[in-house]
Formats: structure tokens, sequence, C-alpha cells
């Protein structure tokens, strides 16, 4: 059966994937031209008139067309098959009521610990925000906030598991919660500030395109779960009728 929800999870998130990408350029293409307008009228004042043009690695033609229908499928699947595996993984073991309720209530909660925790600590800035020699840093940073944040919401279900039976199922919950806030205000204390918009850059851009992002993802995450825990469920009811 975790074959065959493997299959599926990858379906799910290609079809999720690609949702979320006609999500985005809609909404944040916008505001990444805009963004890309300011850092090029940027450059022409610093060099005064004197900027040489450098080729572009990969042309913004080739990012919102091949390039980025290849980054989508790739990243939808590698990312259903994960979410799969996890589901897998988990059903049975929660006192759920079916498949797409354990899908929903996976796909709500990597939504806040992948996505709404670490952009707390670093929101996703557009083009121009964040500067070249800092990429490296930035992204170990960003990436280390995601770890810190899943190992927090595994200490979470640990200490809610260890609870239960102590102090009731939901003093157990708001115990776990606690402790995941706890976790996560620290990680953030620890990791260092990253602030690098540059003067002058239209706040109503950065805004737009943070409230875009956000978007992007939680129709990521709402197409995945509910497209896997419809096809999960059909796999499901097959394993216990055969």
């Amino acid at each position: 059966m975790t074959r065959d929800l493997l299959w599926r999870g990858m379906f799910a998130g290609i079809v999720a994937a690609i949702s979320a990408t006609v999500f985005a350029r809609v909404f944040a293409e916008p505001q990444i031209d805009l963004a890309l307008a300011f850092e090029a009228a940027r450059s022409a004042h610093v060099m005064a008139g004197h900027a040489i043009e450098e080729p572009e690695l990969v042309s913004r033609a080739t990012q919102r067309g091949w390039g980025l229908l290849t980054a989508t499928l790739l990243y939808g699947a590698a990312l259903g098959g994960i979410f799969s595996l996890v589901f897998a993984y988990c059903y049975g073991r929660l006192a759920l009521t079916g498949p797409r309720t354990l899908a929903l209530l996976l796909g709500a909660l990597a939504f806040v610990v992948i996505v709404i925790v670490p952009g707390i600590k670093y929101p996703p800035g557009p083009p121009a925000v964040g500067l070249h020699e800092t990429v490296a840093f930035r992204t170990v940073a960003y990436f280390s906030m995601i770890a810190m944040s899943i190992v927090a919401c595994m200490i979470a279900v640990q200490l809610r598991h260890a609870l239960a039976n102590r102090i009731g199922p939901f003093n157990a919950f708001v115990c776990a919660c606690c402790g995941f806030v706890a976790v996560v205000a620290l990680a953030q204390l620890v990791l260092p500030m990253i602030d690098e918009v540059p003067a002058g850059f239209p706040a109503t851009v950065l805004w737009n395109f943070r409230v875009a992002s956000l978007g992007m993802q939680l129709v990521l995450w709402t197409i995945l779960s509910l497209a896997f825990g419809r096809l999960a469920s059909t796999v499901i009811q097959r394993a216990n009728q055969g």
C-alpha cells in the first residue's frame, strides 16, 4: 500500500505545485518585475550611467517558462512523495476519523512548521532585497530555522504522548503547544537577525510580495492535502476490502 500512496502523493504534489505556480504567476510575478526594475534603476544610478551589462546566467524568459515548469514538476513530485511517506507512517498511529482528516492535519502542521515559523524569522524577499555576498549565509540560516522548527515539532509530539495519560489529552496538547513555542522562540533568539532591505525600496512591493509568497504556500499545502487525502482514501478503502 505504501508504494500506491507514494505514486499518488507524487501526483498530488505535482498538481499542487502547478496550482501554486499559477498563483505565483498572477500575484508574485508583478512584484518581482517591480523589484527588478528598482534594482536596475539603482545600479544605473550607482554606476552614473556607465554600468556594464552582465550576461544573465538564466534569462527571465527561461525562469518564467521551461525552467519554472521543470523546477515545479520536480519540486512537486519530491514534496508529494515525502508527504505520502509521512502519511503512511502516521496512519493508524493517530486517533483520527480517516485518511482525509489525517492529510489535512499533516498539511496544516507542515504549513505552520515549514512556512509560518521560519517566515517569521526570515520573511521572503523579492530580487534586490538581500546582498549577493550573503546568499550562502542567508540560505544556511533559513534552513537552520526550518530544522529547528521541525525538531521543536517532534519534541512537542513526544511531550504530548508522554503527558496524555497523566494529565489528559487536552492538557497534554496545551503543554505540547507551549513547549513548541518555547523551543521555537529560543531558536529565533539564537539565530542571527538579517535585515538587508535597501534604502528606498518600495514598502508596498515588499509587503505584496510577502503576502503573495504566503498565499502561494497556502495554495500548495491546501491542494496537496485535499488531493492526496482523496486519493489515499481510495487506496485505503481498496486495501480494506481486499
